[in-house]
């Protein structure tokens, strides 16, 4: 079978098999989607050729290490790596920083409001984080989808519609009726994310 026509799972067997050419063709076929979610997010060219550079060697040391077993899933597998990566700079950034950035419009992690959590109200914030993931997990897909791309990865709504291929007032649409689910599903598991700090 011709190697454009292999699925995923197919590349990273071939690959593990030691067919270093299956691995060059799966970071093509995912190459564009990986590097314009982390840009959008970093909105550095230079920073994100480096972060996605870094994504796909941690995706070789997780496939050689056997941490790879979502079939058909690679793509969101990959992301979730990329995002993740993403927050370590952002994080190890905030470390770094001598400056305060909180009169910036966007205090991405480096917010006086949140630096002086002591122990026990950073457990509460983390446990409303998983709660919240939970939650989000339990949507329908297309719902679960625009939440993820919106609060996790901070697209605008046109950027989610024209990442998922729909108009703006469908992607509109669908994060209401998640918010709405979100919602029930609250009520239903009794969650309670209000956060009293």
């Amino acid at each position: 079978m011709e190697i454009h026509n292999l699925s995923d799972y197919d590349l990273i067997k071939q690959y593990l098999g030691g067919n270093q050419s299956s691995f060059e063709f799966l970071i093509n076929r995912h190459k564009s989607k990986v590097f314009s979610y982390i840009l959008m997010v970093v909105k550095n060219r230079e920073l994100a050729e480096d972060i996605f550079q870094d994504t796909f060697i941690k995706v070789i040391k997780s496939l050689h290490s056997g941490k790879y077993n979502e079939e058909g899933r690679f793509v969101s597998w990959v992301m979730r790596i990329a995002h993740n990566l993403v927050i370590d700079f952002y994080r190890k950034d905030k470390h770094l920083k001598t400056v305060s950035d909180d009169d910036t419009e966007v205090p991405l992690f480096n917010s006086a409001k949140y630096s002086d959590l002591n122990i026990e109200q950073e457990l509460v914030v983390e446990q409303v984080h998983e709660d919240v993931k939970i939650l989000v997990e339990k949507l329908p897909e297309e719902q679960k989808e625009v939440v993820k791309l919106r609060y996790y990865y901070d697209l605008s709504f046109k950027e989610i519609a024209e990442h998922t291929n729909v108009s703006i007032n469908t992607a509109l649409g669908r994060m209401r009726y998640a918010i709405i689910n979100m919602r029930k599903l609250m009520e239903e598991s009794k969650v309670d994310l209000v956060l009293n700090l």
